[in-house]
This record gives structure tokens, C-alpha cells and sequence, in this order.
């Protein structure tokens, strides 16, 4: 049973910021000055079946590092938006290339820049250590913090609730 007070059935569509959700809100940098993440791999499970899965999966971030974009691009997610500034911009494209309508996805932000996009979808997401603004327009909070699998809770969620989690694709990569 899920913990999410939203009709998870309707969900068709994930997106992610990357910063404070896939990856931990504090980051090493190189000695270049390049940002260095780390990614939950359990997150990376979940993404990679939600898309074999046939779900519409997407990343909208600010960052621009090839590492991120090998990353989800290698767990099947074809939009991926970099150095994204107006957050919206890009989430209007992605529903105008899929056709998707905002009821069916679910957004996970974790800070301001993200604030437009959750207000849109129809069901905004935060990890638990979100900015209080997030918190305060999330119709639901994962009890896990950015970097920490709050991807997993809320894929597996969904595919739970609409039968889709132990499918034949799980099994593998």
C-alpha cells in the first residue's frame, strides 16, 4: 500500500532534478572544479526499469557535467535537460515532445529553481531534506533525503500500486 495521498494509477511520467535529489545536496568538487555526485544505486534500479517499463522518465537540472548525462542516459532516460535556468521552459517542451498531460507525472525538486514545475504537475515530490518552500508545495515528502533513494521510494510506489513492479524486467539490467 502506498504512502502517497495521490491516485497513482494516473501517473504515466517521472521527472528529476538532479542536485539534492539523485545525488546528495553537498558535493566534492574536482581539482579542475568540476562537480563530483554520487548517485544511489538503488535510485538507478528503479529508474532503469520504471524505462523499460515503459514509463516516460525525464532529468531537468541546472548542472551541465557529461558525467550526469552518461549516467541517465545509460539507465535508458532520453530527455535529459542541462543547464536548465527556467525549469518550466524545459518541462513545457517535454510535454509538448510526449504528449503527456501534467495530472500524469510526478516531479521531484528539492529547492527554489524547482518551485514553478512542481506547481504545474499533479504530484510534486520532496526528499526529506528539501528547502522549507518545497516542502510546503509537496503533495507528498519521502521520508529519504536527496541522494539517499528518494527515486526508488516514490518509482517503486507507483509501480506497486499499478502492478508493475516485479514484472519480467526486473530481473536484470
Amino acid at each position: 500500500m502506498s504512502s502517497i495521498n495521490y491516485d497513482l494509477n494516473k501517473i504515466k511520467a517521472f521527472i528529476f532534478d538532479v542536485d539534492g535529489v539523485l545525488s546528495p545536496d553537498s558535493i566534492p568538487m574536482s581539482p579542475e572544479g568540476e562537480p563530483m555526485r554520487m548517485v544511489n544505486i538503488k535510485d538507478g534500479y528503479a529508474l532503469n526499469l520504471a524505462c523499460k517499463t515503459g514509463y516516460g522518465l525525464a532529468i531537468i537540472t541546472g548542472g551541465d557535467t557529461e558525467a550526469v548525462r552518461l549516467r541517465f542516459s545509460r539507465l535508458g532516460i532520453e530527455h535529459i535537460y542541462m543547464k536548465s535556468s527556467i525549469k518550466i521552459t524545459d518541462f513545457n517542451d517535454y510535454l509538448s515532445k510526449t504528449g503527456y498531460k501534467p495530472e500524469e507525472i510526478i516531479y521531484v525538486g528539492d529547492d527554489l529553481p524547482d518551485y514553478q514545475v512542481m506547481q504545474a504537475v499533479g504530484l510534486p515530490v520532496a526528499p526529506a531534506d528539501a528547502a522549507p518552500e518545497i516542502r510546503g508545495i509537496a503533495k507528498y515528502i519521502s521520508h529519504k533525503k536527496g541522494g539517499e533513494g528518494v527515486a526508488r521510494d516514490v518509482i517503486e510506489q507507483v509501480m506497486k500500486t499499478q502492478g508493475t513492479w516485479m514484472n519480467d524486467k526486473a530481473f536484470g539490467w
